[in-house]
């Protein structure tokens, strides 16, 4: 497969002639254990000198995933939900903490505190629903719990949603989650991050947001790795700095 990266290189050079900042930070979600899948990730991770971000399942982690990232600098365990169980009504998209329940969270909190006794100080107390979807009311309650950021999908609306809490989001993914869960065409992942530039440049989104790149291990095919490898690739030769979000949260 041949990809045409220069509508991406060429829109990098403009940030580098007018001196712009593009942090880039990486998040991997689903992670329950150790796997070949894994240790891949963060091989690559180590390629690129780019810190990952791992979205850790609360409830289904295993105690082979802290072994694991004692020993990869560049992983940073968050918190992915509390067990990764669609409660959404029937008929509307699949959320964990997308809608009010009495429940909600006590277990955010729970899962931060698991996580925190697995990882220790290696983890970020970070929260990261998912599905990406996170009811309004319960954003306001997180950091009560002791959560200092949250992430989603698509460029944040405000940098702070909630005394104490920062939000930092993801905009890249290339994975085809309605097509086969393949890569989405190359094409049309490039333009999409080009606008995603553009728009910054134009003030119309965050620029000061870390720009997120978003996968899941687990579930990647060869033209999905290859794709993550060479796109990061390219973001980072073309001047994006990478970003360890401990040291960007505090």
């Amino acid at each position: 497969m041949t990809t045409d990266w220069h509508p991406l290189t060429t829109e990098l050079a403009i940030w580098r002639a007018e001196g712009r900042a593009l942090p880039l930070w990486w998040r991997d979600d689903d992670a329950v254990a150790e796997t070949p899948e894994l240790a891949r990730l963060a091989g690559l991770a180590e390629t690129l000198q780019l810190p990952v971000h791992l979205a850790v399942i609360p409830k289904l982690a295993e105690p082979s995933l802290p072994a694991f990232t004692a020993n990869h600098r560049l992983i940073v365990p968050v918190v992915h939900g509390w067990q990764h169980e669609n409660h959404a009504p029937e008929g509307e998209k699949k959320a964990e903490f997308g809608q009010p329940r009495a429940d909600a969270l006590a277990q955010t909190a729970q899962g931060l505190t698991r996580l925190q006794d697995m990882f220790g100080l290696a983890m970020l107390p970070m929260f990261v629903p998912p599905w990406n979807r996170l009811a309004h009311g319960l954003r306001a309650e997180l950091a009560q719990v002791g959560y200092r950021a949250v992430s989603t999908f698509l460029p944040r609306t405000a940098a702070h949603p909630a005394h104490g809490l920062t939000q930092i989001n993801t905009h890249i993914d290339p994975i085809f989650w309605r097509g086969g869960r393949g890569l989405v065409p190359p094409d049309q992942q490039i333009a999409n991050i080009v606008r995603l530039l553009q728009d910054r440049r134009a003030g119309l989104t965050d620029a000061a947001e870390p720009m997120g790149f978003l996968t899941h291990h687990l579930v990647h095919d060869a033209d999905v790795w290859g794709f993550t490898h060479d796109c990061l690739a390219v973001l980072l030769d073309g001047g994006a700095t990478p970003a360890d979000l401990r040291n960007v949260v505090g």
